[in-house]
């Protein structure tokens, strides 16, 4: 049933209200930035991991902008799994508010298939494959692996099914650089898609990590489901996990101690945010745990992809 235009910028040209939604629902500078860390330090990683040279730029750039595109994808499949709980408890937010049309944006999505398909054939036709596992895993996501109620009532479990998605996205980002060379990946390559997985979890946990005084009904969060303590604390072992596979990456790019001391002193903070967090819940620290989770996990795609070129740069 359609929803009665409420946003005070329903009635603006269509480039202006895509502007506002991307602002709120799907921020591009910050994402883009994120995503050129997480593309680019995933083809480098392969790359180490094989012994070979870096490709060349333009693979770079062509499955970072995929990587762009899946993440929209992803923000669309989010909005139509979420529409129904959005106009009953968050009304505010762009579509159920009239800002802009869910058909809009899942159009929007649909068509970016054509740029994905064309990219990735500038790459080699063979990256078809990872490309297309991972739109096959959208669309059970979409369709909530057609279990919605038994995944709901198991929120772990909905949880890693979903941030399976981000280890998918990561092999085709690596495989932007072995799938022209190899039917396998490198050796040791689990490791760093793990990390991807967790990663996501890092992000989904702090994210939905709130105060008490931000809970709000109908919004699924793991402080509501576990308590602010348990979350938190869930969030930390989350964060020390990433490490440890991180460490593992590090070890097998040959930089250990770079990657292991750069990302020690990120976890740091993070402890110290979660202690934090435990004694006086408030709405600032929840702030500062979503934004550390954003720097964990940039923190741990620029330092697996691009220590091991740190000797090199401060040779003599």
């Amino acid at each position: 049933m359609p929803v009665a235009a409420t946003h005070p910028q329903a009635s603006a040209s269509l480039w202006q209200r895509l502007w506002l939604y991307q602002a709120e629902r799907f921020p591009l500078g910050r994402t883009a930035l994120l995503l050129a860390a997480f593309s680019a330090s995933s083809i480098s990683v392969s790359a180490h991991l094989a012994e070979r040279p870096l490709p060349h730029l333009s693979i770079f750039a062509a499955a970072w902008l995929v990587a762009v595109i899946f993440f929209f994808q992803l923000r669309a499949c989010d909005e139509y799994k979420d529409l129904e709980d959005d106009r009953a408890y968050r009304p505010e937010r762009p579509i159920p508010s009239g800002l802009v049309s869910l058909r809009l944006i899942l159009s929007i999505a649909a068509l970016a298939v054509v740029p994905a398909i064309a990219l990735t054939l500038t790459i080699t036709p063979a990256l078809l494959v990872p490309l297309a596992l991972v739109w096959v895993w959208l669309g059970l996501m979409t369709a909530e692996f057609f279990m919605p109620a038994w995944l709901k009532a198991r929120p772990f479990v909905y949880l890693v099914s979903h941030m399976a998605i981000m280890a998918l996205i990561d092999l085709y980002l690596t495989g932007a650089e072995w799938v022209p060379h190899s039917l396998l990946p490198p050796a040791g390559m689990w490791a760093f898609l793990a990390l991807s997985l967790i990663n996501g979890c890092v992000l989904e946990i702090g994210r939905k990590t709130w105060a008490p005084e931000s809970e709000r009904p109908g919004v699924e969060t793991y402080s509501a489901l576990l308590g602010h303590d348990r979350a938190a604390r869930l969030w930390l072992a989350t964060c020390v996990v990433a490490w440890l596979l991180l460490l593992a990456v590090g070890a097998m790019v040959g930089s250990p101690l770079i990657v292991g001391g750069g990302s020690a002193v990120v976890l740091a903070a993070i402890a110290t945010t979660v202690r934090t967090f435990m004694r006086k819940p408030t709405q600032a620290v929840q702030r500062r745990i979503d934004t550390l989770a954003g720097v964990w996990v940039l923190a741990c795609y620029v330092l697996a992809g691009f220590a091991p070129f740190l000797p090199q740069v401060i040779a003599p």
